[in-house]
């Protein structure tokens, strides 16, 4: 009997992780191709997909918040990252002096190399991440950050 129970239970795992995968399906193959040839970001932004986007911040979530008004984490919380400078969206976050002085605001095309790989960017940053090499990932997370914005204009 327990073998059984245990047996059905194994299934109804396996078959939730199946459908998982199915809501999973982001039609990341077909909006790439969308985005014509060899894609700029605007051209990949067109695409992006804000839900993807969330979906994928989750690997982002080990280390950083998104909810308006909760803490920082290892790294700051990103709420209402999108347009400003960087190192300035979390006034008690240490943020290092390499990324408060690269100037500029945080905008699509600064995400986007950022996002792609956080060091090369900024030599001497603390965050100890590798970066999202598909760059239709990066226009997910950049549209959904877009979305977590005080103004998402």
């Amino acid at each position: 009997m327990k073998a059984w129970i245990s047996a059905r239970a194994a299934f109804a795992g396996m078959a939730l992780l199946i459908g998982l995968a199915g809501c999973r399906d982001d039609r990341h193959d077909e909006r790439l191709r969308e985005a014509g040839q060899d894609p700029t970001l605007q051209e990949l932004m067109k695409v992006a997909d804000v839900e993807s986007g969330a979906r994928k911040f989750r690997q982002c979530a080990a280390c950083h918040s998104i909810i308006e008004g909760a803490s920082d984490r290892g790294g700051p919380n990103l709420f209402g990252v999108f347009g400003q400078p960087p190192g300035t969206n979390r006034s008690r976050y240490g943020y290092t002096a390499a990324l408060i002085g690269i100037g500029g605001r945080w905008d699509e095309k600064a995400l986007d190399a950022w996002i792609a790989a956080p060091t090369s960017v900024v030599p001497g940053t603390t965050m100890q991440f590798p970066g999202v090499k598909d760059p239709l990932d990066r226009a997910d997370l950049i549209a959904y950050l877009r979305t977590q914005a005080r103004d998402p204009r």
